[in-house]
């Protein structure tokens, strides 16, 4: 456990850093860096990261931090980056994708909101990034989660030397309570009920599209995952195939690491 939550800390200690010189690559490409700024970056010998190549890939892995550790933040996070309730575009509404498109806006011939605007924005999402980083070194982080990771790669590696040596129902079987715990502490983060005792991977799985957790892609996805474990779990005149597991046991892992 101790070296999943340093790798996590490793991590997210990376993505802090980027955050910090995505918002001087904005700045630069705005032409409002501070002098004093601009000799500390060139003493410390910091090359800049080109913000319009590497915003989006930062954006996506600290969106998956934050889901994980501080998931009331996400709205505030994402809403920087796009404001999709706005009714017009001004100083305190242009948001991240806005200077990405070189939007600019205009009220009588003066500018009301410009790239300048979004620089703020993007030192608030790294400020979001940062107190996530602070959450966990300051023991608030739920620990569950990373136990439950190390518990799920465990369980799967099970599965896969299970169906090696010609176990395959009971690999499918393995993977798939996997795959149902994991939708069902997803459901349970998101605060989704349901009134069935022992609610299944398709209950879980329709809660998720339902509540606009899950695309359709993805609910199509584990609803296929759903079929090749109950093709474990249940006889039929069909036996699941070595691959068969083996796609499920990919299968799980893959969502397990990718839905929160």
């Amino acid at each position: 456990m101790t070296s999943r939550i340093e790798s996590l800390k490793e991590e997210l200690s990376t993505l802090v850093n980027k955050g910090e010189l995505l918002y001087y690559a904005m700045g630069s490409d705005l032409e409002n860096l501070s002098d004093g700024v601009k000799k500390q970056l060139k003493q410390a010998k910091i090359k800049l990261p080109s913000f319009e190549r590497d915003y989006e890939t930062w954006y996506s892995e600290s969106l998956a931090v934050i889901q994980q550790v501080i998931p009331d933040r996400v709205e505030d996070f994402v809403r920087l980056y796009k404001n999709e309730r706005r009714k017009e575009i001004d100083c305190f509404t242009y948001s991240i994708s806005d200077y990405m498109l070189g939007i600019v806006t205009r009220y009588g011939g003066q500018v009301v909101a410009d790239g300048n605007a979004a620089l703020p924005k993007m030192k608030s999402q790294n400020s979001i990034l940062r107190s996530a980083m602070k959450r966990f070194e300051g023991r608030l982080f739920d620990v569950q989660e990373v136990l439950m990771a190390d518990l799920f790669d465990s369980e799967l590696d099970s599965a896969r030397a299970l169906n090696k040596n010609g176990f395959h129902r009971a690999a499918g079987a393995v993977a798939g309570v996997v795959l149902e715990k994991h939708l069902g502490h997803i459901c349970g983060q998101h605060r989704l009920k349901t009134r069935k005792k022992h609610p299944s991977i398709s209950d879980y799985n329709d809660m998720l599209k339902t509540a606009g957790t899950i695309k359709t892609a993805q609910w199509r996805y584990i609803q296929h995952l759903g079929d090749l474990r109950n093709l474990c779990d249940h006889k039929k005149e069909q036996d699941p195939s070595k691959e068969d597991v083996v796609d499920l046991v990919n299968g799980v892992e893959k969502v397990s690491k990718t839905i929160y």
